[in-house]
C-alpha cells in the first residue's frame, strides 16, 4: 500500500513532464530541442500562467504542433515566434518585449512610486513649514511642567 501511494505521488508530481506526448516529438533531437525551448517561452491561452510545454490543454497541444511544423518547414526561431504572436498577440509571450506600449506599462510602476514619494515629500515639507515655535508663554508653562 505504501509503495502504491509513493508511486501515485511521484507520477502526480511528474505530470507536467507528460504534457508533450511522444507522438508530438520530432525525430531530430536538435529540432526537438528548439521546439521545446520555444514552447517554454509561450503562455498557454487557457492556463494563462503556464507555458505550452507544460500544459495539457488542447490549444497548447495545437500550438506545440504548429511550432514543430514551422520548424520542420525551415522557419527560424524568430519567424516561429512572429507567426504565433501574429495570431494570438503578445499575450502569449511569457516575457513580452519592453518596447512601444509595453515599455509604458513596464515604466508605470516605478514612475508611480516616484510620484508618490514626491507627493509625500511635498506634503511633509508643507506640514513642517506651517508649524511655528512655542510662544514665550507656552515655553514658560512647559518649563514649569518639566520641573514637577
Amino acid at each position: 500500500m505504501k509503495r502504491a501511494l509513493v508511486l501515485a505521488l511521484a507520477l502526480g508530481a511528474a505530470a507536467p513532464v507528460f504534457a508533450v506526448q511522444p507522438s508530438e516529438m520530432l525525430a531530430d533531437p536538435a529540432l526537438e530541442a528548439r521546439a521545446r525551448e520555444l514552447s517554454k517561452e509561450l503562455r498557454c491561452p487557457v492556463c494563462q500562467n503556464e507555458n505550452i510545454d507544460d500544459s495539457d490543454a488542447q490549444i497548447a497541444k495545437t500550438l506545440r504542433e504548429v511550432i514543430r511544423a514551422r520548424i520542420t518547414e525551415g522557419d527560424t526561431d524568430a519567424e516561429v515566434m512572429a507567426f504565433v504572436t501574429d495570431r494570438f498577440g503578445e499575450f502569449v509571450l511569457l516575457k513580452p518585449a519592453t518596447s512601444g506600449w509595453n515599455l509604458m506599462l513596464w515604466a508605470a510602476g516605478p514612475l508611480m512610486l516616484l510620484g508618490g514619494i514626491a507627493v509625500a515629500a511635498v506634503t511633509l515639507r508643507r506640514r513642517g513649514a506651517g508649524e511655528s515655535a512655542l510662544s514665550a508663554e507656552e515655553e514658560a508653562r512647559l518649563a514649569e511642567l518639566m520641573k514637577d
